[in-house]
């Protein structure tokens, strides 16, 4: 088992050692484009903090008004505010430039106030829809944990005389802090890594320029993508330190929760969600639909490829979903049952593909297939936009792989050693309907990411091979708003259809009554 967890840490560990190699390689060149690089790191640092902050502030706020309050329809809200996870940035940033633009849902609201509509270029637009499209990474965690939690504290604290304010700030929010933080670390490692978003909405992050220099300045694309490797193992040391410090999980609730009474602040709060839903999920699907609607009405759109698009997409996310969790089991198994250095290391390799953006890690595998003999007929084939897939989505099969393993008893194990001797019919039999659960939720969290994924497949896919997330990419390019209406439609249906079967049918955040 050591043997394979070494080779496991081994190829996801092999587009950062590339690029560190090939960036040293660049001698003194590598002082000037460094310095030149500087500028969109800081960028790129700057729209991290703040759209992680405003997750953070924005998901922990939703999760408390959807579990601990009273306000109505909290149940049907709650699905509502999760359904932005799953756009695609890029595909909800190409919404709202429509939505702003002559004839768009948002275009004709403004204009009966004789406001003209914003121009969507910069920091502050990336910002804003970047925001709106990461908060359920935070919300998730935060309402699971408020749901588990024992509302006793809080009570308590209500009938010494503090307000609801006073008791979420003292009492309820310092046993949110490793949820809050934990989401917002990925809604960090999310934005470091983003690039249909920042490039259409002209946001000059290091995403953006390791795509524009790919091929005429390869000195600046490796050491923009040493940087950002760089940042990405710096947040992994972060996370595996604040790992290691968590908290106890505290009290459980053992008692129904008796909703806080909002009383004034009811219109407020209900306007707050509302706004919130519709500007992270109606507006962008209001703007797809009408881009759908107007060419199909003018005959427009070809259907044939949108679904062979659909079919690639949902093929490579369900080949890929079983190659991840096949990968990272045995390194899974050895985190839990046998801690050893070999295993540390190779779970930081892992952790840290999630860390690097999809570009790098597909630049990276580029030169791999390129530069050694031995991997040069994998150059373009989907085997090798596979391997970019499960080096980037790996650590989300990881936490499900660790889950699985701790769902069989070392008790039930060495009981059904005794019984059964044989080891497949053990697997089968006794530890797999066991670990089913994780698994399915872990592969499910790695097909969503790998069907919304843009610059790897860019990149890597085979000549031909189109999935609905370069075919909308590839239309908004071309002006061909009605497909990319119809292919975003696609692409968030696929989305969703994964999502509840996979992942939110089974969370109790969804299931809490």
């Amino acid at each position: 088992m050591v043997v394979q967890v070494a080779i496991v840490g081994a190829v996801f560990a092999l587009p950062g050692t590339f690029v560190l190699l090939r960036t040293l390689q660049l001698g003194d060149e590598l002082v000037s484009t460094l310095r030149s690089s500087l500028a969109p790191l800081g960028r790129t640092m700057l729209l991290a903090v703040t759209v992680s902050a405003t997750a953070a502030v924005l998901g922990t706020a939703l999760a408390w008004l959807l579990v601990r309050s009273d306000l109505p329809a909290r149940n049907v809200l709650r699905i509502l505010v999760v359904l932005p996870l799953v756009l695609p940035s890029f595909v909800g940033a190409a919404a709202f430039l429509a939505a702003l633009a002559n004839g768009g849902v948002l275009h004709g609201a403004l204009s009966l106030f004789g406001v003209d509509p914003p121009r969507l270029r910069g920091f502050w637009p990336s910002w804003f829809v970047l925001s709106l499209f990461t908060y359920p990474y935070v919300f998730l965690p935060v309402a699971a944990r408020l749901l588990a939690l024992s509302p006793a504290l809080e009570e308590s604290a209500r009938m010494l005389g503090r307000s609801a304010v006073e008791t979420f700030r003292d009492v309820t929010l310092p046993q949110l802090n490793r949820s809050i933080g934990s989401g917002a670390l990925l809604v960090f490692l999310y934005t470091v890594s983003e690039f249909g978003a920042v490039q259409l909405l002209g946001y000059d992050t290091l995403t953006r320029v390791i795509f524009a220099t790919r091929l005429s300045d390869r000195a600046t694309s490796f050491t923009a993508s040493l940087l950002l490797i760089a940042l990405a193992l710096v947040v992994v040391m972060l996370e595996r330190s604040q790992h290691s410090h968590a908290e106890e999980a505290g009290p459980v609730r053992v008692h129904a929760i008796r909703p806080v009474k909002l009383r004034r602040w009811r219109a407020g709060a209900g306007s707050f969600v509302a706004v919130v839903c519709l500007f992270g999920l109606l507006v962008p699907i209001a703007s797809l639909a009408t881009w759908a609607w107007r060419g199909i009405a003018d005959g427009r759109v070809g259907f044939d490829g949108l679904l062979e698009a659909a079919w690639n997409t949902a093929g490579v996310g369900v080949l890929t979903a079983i190659v991840a969790v096949a990968t990272v089991l045995p390194l899974a198994a050895l985190l839990v049952r046998h801690r050893s250095r070999a295993g540390d290391i190779a779970s930081i390799a892992v952790v840290a593909g999630f860390a690097v953006p999809g570009l790098v890690i597909a630049l990276s595998l580029v030169f791999w297939t390129l530069n050694a003999p031995v991997f040069g007929v994998l150059y373009q084939t989907l085997p090798l936009l596979i391997a970019a897939y499960v080096v980037h989505f790996g650590a989300q099969a990881l936490g499900a792989g660790e889950d699985s393993i701790r769902a069989v008893p070392q008790s039930m194990r060495e009981s059904s050693r005794l019984l059964e001797p044989s080891k497949i019919r053990r697997l089968t039999t006794v530890d797999f309907p066991l670990m089913r659960p994780s698994l399915v939720s872990g592969g499910g969290l790695v097909l969503l990411s790998t069907v919304k994924e843009l610059p790897a497949t860019l990149l890597l896919a085979p000549t031909g091979f189109r999935t609905l997330a370069t075919e909308v990419w590839g239309s908004y390019e071309d002006g061909f708003y009605a497909e990319v209406g119809v292919g975003g439609l696609l692409l968030v249906a696929l989305s969703a259809g994964l999502t509840w079967l996979l992942v939110l049918r089974r969370s109790d955040v969804i299931r809490q009554r």
